[in-house]
């Protein structure tokens, strides 16, 4: 499914979140398709499955994804979603900061909006 970087300064839980909303992403999860249990996913990152927990968590209240209880975890329906206006507060922070540290290693406006269109280019599929 994915692995867990062991140098990446974010949680453990944060990575799963991420690499799991990637997945959704490129198309490689489609809505409708299970995801590994808890405890299987805990098993396959050898990692405590209470932090699997809590990103399963997260990402159900995101509604990414949907437990149904006897049956498993299922990648959710998307739907259209109103805009969480404290989540995109969060995401403009985290941008901002990251701008400035490109900012300061030398990255132009130009630099920095390429880097941006480069890692969103990664993630999305192009419409043909």
């Amino acid at each position: 499914m994915f692995s867990i970087d062991v140098i990446d300064v974010r949680l453990i839980c944060e990575q799963i979140i991420d690499n799991i909303k990637e997945q959704v992403i490129k198309g490689i999860l489609k809505p409708g398709d299970q995801v590994p249990s808890v405890r299987q996913l805990a098993s396959m990152l050898t990692v405590n499955t209470n932090t699997v927990t809590k990103a399963y968590g997260h990402l159900e209240r995101q509604k990414i994804i949907e437990t149904i209880r006897g049956k498993g975890t299922f990648v959710a329906n998307i739907t259209v979603k109103s805009i969480d206006q404290h989540e995109l507060q969060d995401i403009r922070k985290t941008l901002k900061s990251s701008c400035m540290q490109l900012h300061y290693m030398g990255f132009s406006k130009q630099d920095v909006l390429e880097e941006i269109i480069k890692i969103y280019e990664g993630f999305i599929k192009e419409e043909k």
